[in-house]
């Protein structure tokens, strides 16, 4: 499978060059693998000459991940169904059983559905922009979504893939910036629920 549940992508940086082999830096001590597996397995997979840095204790499969680079890192969340027909101790076993966190619902009574979707949202980790025309009012009925950690360049290029090209700059209203309608430039990164003005 391409996809790796609750994992962050291994911190391996590996680049080409055209000749002098392979240079392998670490940070860290390797316990799961020897330098020499490290190489040989970057030279069955095409790289012969280049630099490899490796900043965590890697195994040969997440270095693998890394020279395939066609894995996706997903965060994943535990549901729990048909609460409302178990008792207190049936959860608590659960949750023994499963070894971590769940939320429990059940979805023909509508119990806790709300928690479900506030904990979707801080799983996924997305964030709502409120867009405001210059000369009008934010639409508060409809944000932008996007992930945490993206720029104001992001949001314009999830309005329009054009209209990054004209946009210079932005105010923004929220707590990412110090002052209401503060001029931010468009590398700035918002927080939940500012209110946005990009101009052109």
């Amino acid at each position: 499978m391409g996809i790796r549940i609750d994992q962050k992508p291994p911190d391996v940086v590996i680049t080409r060059g055209s000749k002098g082999g392979l240079a392998l830096t670490t940070s860290v001590k390797l316990t799961k693998l020897t330098p020499a597996t490290v190489k040989g397995i970057v030279e069955a997979y095409g790289i012969s000459n280049g630099g490899i840095l490796v900043r965590e204790d890697v195994t040969d499969e997440q270095l693998i991940d890394v020279l395939t680079g066609n894995r996706r890192y997903a965060p994943s969340l535990v549901v729990l169904n048909k609460v409302d027909l178990v008792n207190e101790q049936y959860l608590a076993a659960a949750k023994k059983q499963i070894g971590r966190d769940f939320v429990p619902i059940s979805a023909q009574k509508g119990l806790n559905m709300d928690l479900l979707a506030e904990r979707i949202w801080e799983t996924l980790n997305f964030i709502r922009i409120y867009l405001k025309r210059p000369d009008g009012d934010a639409d508060f009925e409809k944000p932008l979504i996007l992930p945490a950690g993206s720029t104001l360049r992001d949001v314009s290029k999830k309005i329009h893939p054009r209209f990054v090209e004209g946009a210079k700059y932005a105010f923004v209203s929220g707590s990412s910036v110090k002052f209401t309608g503060q001029r931010v430039s468009l590398d700035h990164i918002p927080a939940d629920k500012d209110v946005v003005t990009i101009m052109r």
